[in-house]
């Protein structure tokens, strides 16, 4: 039986909120590895709060070109796909996927990936890997269960969104990337998303019964941009 491949942008938030989260991983490790006989998962590992302090420390010591801090973003991406793909042992593809534009190799069941050019984030990475090999959908693991139509922190009367076209989501996240961008799902991301016809769908990453529901085809809590 031929499988269905899986792809999950996992958010560096999850993987190091502010120290290692070994119960996320551990828990994330039991989920996917129990849908293993099923599905095949493309995992693209975000740097998260790692990126960031390596890019704020790069300014505060002159780095001010963004591809320069982008790439300390992309070293901390590869740092967190490394620690993703060793907790998957023999089940994981030996070599973490960086460059996004080939062709998936399907040799073992889990494949990581990290951060590949500077301009954009690994949400980027998750939707040219699905265009190239014309998979129609991408799941975007963070730390909010909806993207709202303004910033909750800021925001009391924040409304969440349930489901939206691309063409209105753009209008909430802008079209610029900049290093360390903090943003429901990258604006260069969300460009090549709605151009290739790409559904994603953005869901809290702690709720694992909510993401199991999902992959099961049953009614999920998360915000689907299509």
């Amino acid at each position: 039986m031929k499988k269905t491949t899986i792809i999950l942008s996992l958010g560096g938030s999850l993987i190091v909120p502010d120290k290692i989260n070994f119960v996320f991983l551990k828990n994330f490790k039991k989920l996917i590895s129990k849908n293993l006989k099923k599905y095949n998962f493309v995992i693209f590992c975000g740097g998260g709060k790692i990126a960031r302090e390596y890019q704020v420390a790069g300014k505060k010591l002159g780095i001010l070109d963004h591809c320069r801090l982008d790439r300390l973003g992309i070293a901390a991406s590869i740092l967190n796909a490394n620690l993703v793909k060793e907790i998957f042992g023999q089940k994981a593809q030996a070599e973490i996927i960086t460059v996004p534009n080939k062709k998936i190799n399907y040799a073992k069941p889990v494949i990581i990936g990290a951060g590949w050019q500077p301009g954009w984030s690994t949400d980027y990475d998750a939707i040219k890997i699905a265009q190239v090999n014309k998979i129609k959908t991408v799941i975007n693991l963070s730390n909010i269960e909806y993207v709202c139509n303004k910033d909750p922190k800021k925001f009391a009367d924040a409304r969440k969104i349930e489901k939206i076209s691309w063409r209105d989501f753009r209008k909430i996240v802008g079209s610029k990337w900049c290093p360390g961008l903090n943003m429901p799902f990258d604006p260069i991301a969300a460009t090549l998303a709605e151009k290739s016809k790409i559904r994603v769908v953005i869901m809290n990453g702690l709720n694992f019964n909510n993401l199991q529901n999902f992959i099961n085809n049953k009614k999920f809590i998360g915000t689907e941009i299509i």
